[in-house]
């Protein structure tokens, strides 16, 4: 019987098996494993925090009752909103369906009053041109954070090497900009930047200068980390992660207050640039979506359209989200596909313009910043000029097979870690986790220059094309023509030394990046998932584009080669198979195709180069899908146990409602009420006794006709409401929810009428209505529960809980989870 409620707080963070586990406010705040202290006020203007009542949706109808007594003096609840009713508890889910009534009735109100004056006219336009009004702002500020974040994070990862003397806001390229003593072969060194070593010991080169440079890189690093998560850990426990997760599962209809506060916005903001500057195998592009989505919702308040409406306002989020991946990447139409295929619940047409409005201003205004100093919106941006050719898809398709199985590797090995990390006593240390991971990567990093430099500037040096202005490593060719073209006998264009040394290195680090990248997502510091997983693959993509490369060189008489590569022609372009396998991993640890697809065409500028992206990213999502159809961001929406329902999984089993519903033969009856024969006694009994958040409301204990259904939270501040307001209500006043009140004896209480509060129109299937409808019924309205009936009678109820377990039963085929709440 306990299993039957709706959303009660079983939605806990531990596990999926806290849905059923949790018994506290502590335990279900487990952000990511290590329980939080959020009793904070500062947040509490959140998701839903101040929502004032809408009109509510109850229809009317003459349903059964006697005539109204003319002695008895009632309170009829219809004549104005109560209070608080219409709102939604923390960790529970909204009701899409009520919201888009109360948005509808709204409407209607203020179109039939806009003729009346001209005040009422304004309003109306106020009204209608607050959607856009609301994502131009959303957009401004996701744009400008964004600019301050990558100006921020550049120049405190410089400071772990040195600083600027003639400038200290300077980073090391800018510092080095004005500089006459720079030469092509050193261009990073001019005397305006002082290295630590020279400032502190006074030379430059040497062991003691080395071993200097060594201990203050992981002395910053540390620093960073450890300011990081401290200010997670006290000020914004929200603030961790990557918060695609969270903001999936929010877009769903679920309430997670404090999440997208102006607190969790602050310690975000902050707590990324150091996180992004100690090192730390993370990126800043997730978070971004996070920060956005902050912005969004803040901004929402200031319009009551969207403040006292959860669906609308998740429209908001849903622009904001576009905007996040647009500032991240560069990308606008990038981010609105994100939105629409990763994140985005709901999205209708009007939500698609105002998504490509927002991501269009936030990339306007971090342009306009050039925090770069590129007049690019990313580092990475680059532009090839040489074809590919049709016998370069097979490493390409090679390079989609690597980034599945790197993606099926890395869910999997994350998610065991974060499980492990919750269930043992290290998770319950999240400073000593942070700073462990942060010296272990600072210590291990600085030796290679490939992975001592920011990630961002590696995947800016894996992308670029070879050409007569780079000075990289991987660059060193004895001729400045590629060493991939079809070359006379005995020319001198093979790779140098200093190429196969950076092979080496490049290997190393690639193996790095994917011990490290595993644990460092999911620690309490804000934490993305793009950069390192671009990293990985645009590491293992220079590897074979080289290595393809020069068995051009070595093979010009091959007949491939002979065929394809013309004398004097570039023929391999390295940097291209960095840009693919990038991609490719990308795809395989998120499943995302069309928007990645599109966002890294952004990132190049170069449409001929699509069929490639989309061989790998297809070739990569297929063999993901063959472990496992998780993404990341759905594997960790599992295994914290969040109510959601994936729309990519397919129901295939054959079980009916009746199998689902609670309450169950060995299970107490269902608590119902009765529409007009309860006393206020007995109905706060039923309130006292169960945790259930809401009741079936019958014609009568004999009939058990269905009339409606009442939410415990409605019914609760109804009562109290009432109480305030109206003297007389008493312990044995009669309850009704009928249109008119029962006959009473002249010397009864007054009744209390709580018919606004009933909902007239519940979801009711049958008792043999399959399992499948009934889960494409609540992914596709966002329900929170439904009546099952049987010749309309009430038999039993689903609740968005139960389907959960349902399926999380027969994926594993173990018992069902036991409410033990």
């Amino acid at each position: 019987m306990e299993s039957e409620q709706l959303f009660t707080r079983g939605y806990g963070r531990n596990s999926y098996n806290s849905i059923t586990s949790a018994s506290s406010d502590e335990e279900l705040l487990d952000g990511a494993g290590v329980i939080m202290d959020f009793h904070t006020t500062e947040d509490d203007n959140l998701l839903d925090g101040d929502a004032s009542p809408g009109s509510n949706y109850a229809m009317s109808n003459g349903g059964g009752g006697g005539g109204a007594s003319s002695s008895t003096h009632l309170l009829d609840l219809l004549e104005e909103p109560i209070p608080g009713v219409g709102t939604y508890d923390d960790f529970h889910t909204i009701d899409w369906v009520r919201e888009k009534c109360k948005d509808r009735e709204r409407h209607r109100k203020i179109n039939s009053k806009k003729k009346e004056s001209a005040w009422e006219f304004t309003k109306s336009l106020y009204d209608a041109w607050s959607g856009w009004l609301v994502v131009t702002l959303t957009g401004l500020a996701s744009g400008a954070l964004a600019g301050l974040i990558d100006i921020a994070a550049d120049w405190l990862n410089d400071l772990k090497e040195g600083v600027c003397l003639s400038a200290m806001w300077f980073n090391h390229e800018q510092c080095c900009w004005g500089s006459n003593e720079t030469t092509f072969a050193e261009r990073d060194k001019c005397p305006q930047w002082k290295t630590w070593a020279e400032l502190i010991l006074g030379q430059a080169e040497g062991p003691g200068s080395y071993i200097m440079n060594y201990f203050m890189f992981t002395f910053w690093a540390l620093s960073f980390a450890f300011l990081a998560v401290s200010l997670v850990k006290v000020f914004a426990p929200y603030a961790c992660g990557s918060g695609i997760p969270e903001i999936k599962t929010i877009l769903s209809g679920f309430i997670i207050r404090g999440y997208l506060g102006k607190w969790t916005l602050l310690i975000k903001t902050v707590t990324l640039v150091l996180a992004v500057a100690s090192g730390l195998s993370l990126g800043k592009e997730g978070p971004l979506v996070h920060v956005a989505c902050c912005c969004g919702n803040i901004f929402s308040y200031l319009f009551p359209k969207y403040s006292k409406n959860e669906a609308k306002k998740r429209e908001v989020l849903s622009a904001a989200s576009a905007a996040g991946v647009s500032v991240a990447f560069g990308a606008p139409i990038g981010g609105v596909l994100f939105s629409l295929e990763e994140v985005s619940y709901y999205f209708p047409l009007k939500t698609l313009w105002r998504s490509f409005f927002a991501a269009l201003v936030a990339a306007f205004v971090l342009r306009s910043i050039n925090p770069f100093g590129n007049s690019r919106l990313v580092l990475f941006y680059v532009e090839y000029h040489t074809p590919w050719y049709l016998f370069e898809l097979f490493p390409f398709i090679l390079l989609g097979v690597f980034g599945g199985l790197w993606g099926a590797f890395f869910i999997r090995a994350n998610i065991a870690w974060c499980r492990r990390r919750k269930s043992t006593r290290f998770g319950k240390y999240p400073v000593l986790e942070v700073i462990t991971v942060a010296a272990i990567t600072a210590i291990v990093a600085f030796p290679n220059p490939y992975t001592r430099q920011n990630t961002s500037e590696l995947i800016k040096e894996l992308f670029t094309d070879c050409g007569p202005l780079e000075s990289s490593q991987l660059c060193q060719y004895r001729s400045q023509m590629n060493g991939s073209q079809a070359y006379p006998q005995g020319s001198d264009a093979t790779s140098t030394p200093g190429v196969y040394s950076a092979m080496w290195q490049l290997s190393l680090a690639l193996v790095f990046k994917i011990i490290m990248t595993i644990f460092t997502f999911g620690l309490k510091v804000p934490s993305g998932l793009f950069i390192p997983s671009m990293a990985i693959g645009a590491i293992a993509g220079r590897i074979v584009g080289i290595a393809v490369e020069q068995l051009a060189y070595y093979h010009h008489d091959w007949f491939l080669f002979r065929e394809w590569c013309e004398v004097g022609a570039d023929c391999i372009t390295p940097g291209l198979y960095a840009m693919v396998g990038a991609a490719a991993c990308l795809g395989g640890v998120t499943r995302m195709t069309v928007s990645l697809v599109v966002i890294v065409f952004e990132l190049t500028g170069g449409l001929e180069y699509i069929v490639p992206l989309m061989a790998a990213v297809m070739t990569s999502k297929w063999v993901g899908d063959a472990f496992g159809r998780e993404g990341i961001y759905e594997a960790h929406i599992r295994l914290n146990g969040y109510p959601f329902l994936d729309a990519k999984e397919e129901f295939t089993h054959t079980t009916l409602a009746r199998e689902v519903m609670r309450p169950r033969r060995s299970d107490p009856p269902l608590a119902v009420l009765t529409q007009d024969d309860m006393t206020l006694a007995e109905l706060q009994a039923i309130i006292s006794e169960t945790n259930y958040n809401g009741f079936p409301v019958i014609v009568s204990k004999e009939s058990q006709r269905l009339v409606g259904f009442a939410l415990r939270r409605d019914i609760t501040i109804a009562i109290e409401n009432t109480r305030r307001k109206q003297e007389g209500i008493m312990l044995n006043s009669r309850i009704y929810f009928t249109q008119h009140a029962p006959t009473l004896p002249a010397d009864s209480p007054r009744p209390l009428k709580l018919r606004s509060i009933l909902d007239m129109s519940p979801f009711t299937v049958t008792d043999h209505t399959p399992m499948e409808i009934v889960v494409d019924i609540f992914r596709k309205l966002g329900l929170r529960q439904c009546l099952v009936t049987h010749n309309g009678i009430v038999l039993g109820i689903i609740t968005k809980k139960n389907i959960l377990e349902h399926l999380e039963e027969l994926k594993q085929h173990v018992e069902p989870l036991i409410d033990d709440i």
